[in-house]
């Protein structure tokens, strides 16, 4: 039964393509057409999450605005390396380090139980690194993309990708999105999860007076979860300290961050969260 739980979290862990890449020009038109609704968006903030579900595969994606320069989300977000910071954020990350060979990068990415673990009893889910590709005036943009085909427990076809073009005052417009397949033994991990341990979780989408379970529900806690770890990254880049302290303001930038939808997306206590996210994070990747 534990091993079915945890092939549940695997699957919502890992990050995939949603919608698709949209492109500079389609971005900038997305914007003009979405920027109503980020202003007046209920998370609090300029940000509008979707999520989908179609037969065995989930689906979900984030537009938001961040406070950050483009030319600081375009130099940080092409690094692979930055991304083992990014992913190592999310609950159940326990290991995350990149690879290069002749065949390429290679993001080894370790998920386990959202409690302390050790990283060799956690399962390997092995990202293929698409490369970056960066744009310049005036049709400035950056998008990122990785890949896997098959990940632990019967889960598969994971893409992942994140985009972005300038806005005004020093603000950069973000498209995020990811998805993931499975098959027979997933899709029974997944109705247990969705019978018991996640049988009052929620989403963020209200249809008539309810939030979305499930499926949808699964897609956009992460989907959440995904982006404010990418905030939290690039929030810390600005600060003049040394790497401790940098880490120390991502890890609790996340978790309060979190907290802001704790409805939805509270799992752990703050100074459990904070103490595992230490250890983590400082501890020799294997």
């Amino acid at each position: 039964m534990k091993r079915l739980f945890l092939a549940l979290w695997i699957a919502v862990a890992s990050a995939a393509q949603a919608a698709g890449v949209l492109g500079p020009q389609a971005m900038q038109a997305h914007y003009a057409t979405i920027a109503p609704k980020l202003a007046a968006s209920e998370f609090g903030a300029p940000l509008l999450l979707r999520s989908d579900e179609t037969p065995r595969r989930i689906e979900g994606e984030v537009f938001a605005v961040v406070d950050q320069p483009f030319a600081v989300v375009s130099a940080a977000l092409a690094e692979p390396a930055a991304w083992c910071e990014i992913l190592m954020l999310h609950l159940n990350k326990k290991s995350c380090r990149r690879v290069t060979d002749a065949g390429g990068t290679v993001l080894r990415v370790r998920i386990g139980k959202k409690e302390p673990q050790p990283q060799d009893q956690a399962s390997l889910l092995v990202f293929r690194w698409l490369g970056a590709t960066k744009r310049a005036d005036p049709e400035a943009h950056v998008v990122v993309q990785m890949e896997a085909d098959d990940g632990p427990y019967d889960t598969n076809d994971y893409r992942f990708f994140t985009e972005a073009v300038p806005q005004g005052g020093n603000r950069t417009f973000l498209h995020m999105g990811y998805a993931f397949g499975y098959g027979g033994a997933g899709s029974v991990a997944m109705k247990i999860y969705l019978a018991t341990v996640a049988r009052s979780k929620i989403g963020f989408t209200r249809v008539g007076d309810k939030y979305v379970g499930g499926v949808r529900g699964v897609a956009e806690r992460n989907t959440m979860r995904y982006f404010l770890a990418i905030e939290a990254y690039l929030a810390s880049l600005s600060l003049q300290g040394t790497r401790e302290q940098q880490l120390e303001f991502r890890i609790t930038r996340w978790f309060d961050g979190t907290e802001r939808y704790a409805r939805q997306l509270h799992e752990l206590d703050r100074d459990d969260y904070l103490k595992m996210k230490r250890e983590e994070l400082r501890r020799p990747q294997k």
